[in-house]
């Protein structure tokens, strides 16, 4: 008889951990998607961990981890170079000093993560080569296993690849009891395994079962621009000191962003003020960037923790109830691997996740 798991939320982990899940025979797998502000539709979709100087060493190893895992899963699904390109990635530095300690740690990281690729430090000069639209290039370090991701696609993509193994999609707000049932807009739903991959809305769907979850929302914008020019495939990701990220996409289009905004709860407003300064931002960059340029504003809401840090597992009272959140700016980085760990989980009850993450006893709490 097969087992139903559950998954709501159809983000990066949510689309991964279906993925995984939908190729089990013995598994019925259905996935319920509200859709409303996910950071994954709207994230800027740079996967390039191995130059961050973050020293929290298991988010470091899911991050590494879940960039390695893209390659496999394009692979698989037959994902075209729409969706995602490993292109490279080129990180900056003014002071030559700096410079110099990005490249160094970039050579030591390769040690433990391979696919960080070919290292190279460049001049500004050799920086614009590498993309033209620049007109005000600095120097960095290019590595070329960085890639670009657009998020909304990979998910939607991976998705309809499951629905043809065996997942079932539904639209609609779904809602917890105080025991923890389902309730979706067909009524109350039976599930063995619950997976809740909702981001930053994971505390509210969590309290009418008298669980706070330390999650908090962050407002995250970026700025679309359709460029007269065109380009290759072969263009790297920017991520510039001092300024938002340059994500020159296949063909014409750029994404300069995201912002990083507290205090915001869960307003899904566009805010002229911040497309201003994102356009500014790119303006730096590229000096002939025109608004009439820009083609939409995006806006989603990432789940933040406390030690801005993901966690994921069972609830501790009810294993059959498992959570993911606090993914932060990284989630299409990390997301994979997250997804890739709760699918083992199901199948075979067991996980050693402490190089991972801290266990969810530390972000959940009883309600007063």
């Amino acid at each position: 008889m097969q087992k139903q798991v559950t998954i709501i939320g159809s983000g990066i982990v949510g689309a991964v951990t279906a993925y995984y899940l939908s190729s089990d025979p013995t598994l019925n797998v259905t996935i319920y998607d509200e859709g409303i502000g996910q950071a994954t539709k709207n994230s800027a979709g740079i996967i390039s961990p191995w130059l961050s100087k973050r020293r929290n060493q298991r988010w470091y190893n899911l991050a590494k981890s879940g960039a390695a895992l893209y390659p496999e899963i394009v692979a698989d699904t037959q994902m075209g170079y729409s969706v995602y390109q490993q292109a490279g990635t080129i990180v900056t530095r003014e002071n030559p000093d700096d410079l110099q300690a990005l490249y160094d740690l970039a050579v030591a990281r390769k040690q433990q993560a391979p696919q960080i690729g070919q290292i190279e430090k460049l001049t500004a000069e050799q920086v614009q080569d590498r993309i033209p639209l620049l007109t005000n290039p600095q120097p960095g370090v290019f590595v070329s296993g960085g890639a670009r991701v657009d998020g909304d696609k990979f998910a939607h993509n991976l998705l309809k690849y499951c629905e043809k193994r065996n997942l079932v999609r539904h639209k609609g707000k779904v809602a917890l009891g105080d025991q923890g049932q389902l309730l979706t807009p067909h009524g109350q739903q039976n599930y063995d395994t619950l997976i809740l991959a909702v981001g930053a809305w994971l505390k509210p769907l969590l309290l009418p079962m008298k669980i706070v979850a330390d999650v908090r929302p962050q407002k995250g914008q970026l700025i679309e621009l359709q460029l007269p020019e065109s380009w290759g495939d072969d263009v790297p990701v920017l991520m510039p000191e001092g300024e938002r990220d340059f994500i020159p996409f296949t063909r014409s289009k750029l994404v300069v962003g995201a912002t990083h905004e507290n205090d915001m709860g869960y307003d899904l407003q566009v805010s002229d003020l911040v497309e201003a300064d994102l356009f500014a931002s790119g303006r730096k960059l590229d000096a002939n960037l025109t608004k009439d340029q820009i083609t939409q504003v995006k806006v989603g809401t990432r789940a933040y923790t406390r030690d801005f840090a993901p966690f994921f597992g069972p609830l501790p009272d009810n294993p059959h109830i498992l959570v993911a959140s606090g993914l932060g700016s990284s989630g299409l980085t990390t997301g994979p691997m997250i997804g890739k760990l709760l699918a083992e989980y199901v199948q075979t009850g067991r996980h050693d996740w402490d190089d991972y993450a801290l266990s969810v006893d530390h972000y959940l709490s009883p309600a007063e």
